[in-house]
């Protein structure tokens, strides 16, 4: 009697240590992966060759001669550059949530498909708009 009443607090004792346990790994892999990041940031820069010139220490804008000014003056950006940005989030948006429903079109139904069709309904309007406005004029 007295073995199975110690071999119970043992059991108890197990499950008690092991709440946190099962994180040791995780954290192990955290620490070893913030650890490798460190020595890379640090070691880099003692080890790497450092020979600097004009090119290496120029800021970098695609191949281009940097300018202090952009092309239209003014220090203004093409709105252009936004608009295309901000429609291209759009339909982003747009397929993140047209996905789930060509994944289970099937248990949907006619009633899906009605909602589907209403939300792409509704960006078509939106494109239209746009279009008609000419945010799609690349000028």
């Amino acid at each position: 009697m007295n073995s199975s009443v110690s071999a119970v607090e043992v059991l108890a004792q197990e499950s008690a240590d092991s709440g946190l346990g099962v994180f040791l790994p995780l954290v192990l892999l955290f620490g070893l992966a913030v650890a490798f990041a460190l020595f890379s940031v640090l070691l880099g820069p003692l080890f790497g060759p450092s020979r600097y010139n004009k090119a290496k220490v120029s800021a970098y804008e695609c191949g281009i001669e940097p300018s202090p000014q952009p092309l239209t003056g003014g220090g203004r950006m093409p709105i252009a550059y936004y608009v295309t940005a901000m429609l291209f989030i759009l339909f982003d948006i747009e397929m993140v949530f047209l996905f789930p429903y060509a994944v289970s079109a099937d248990l949907l139904g006619l009633w899906g498909v009605a909602a589907v069709s209403v939300f792409i309904a509704t960006f078509f309007i939106a494109d239209i708009y746009v279009w008609r406005r000419g945010g799609l004029d690349w000028n």
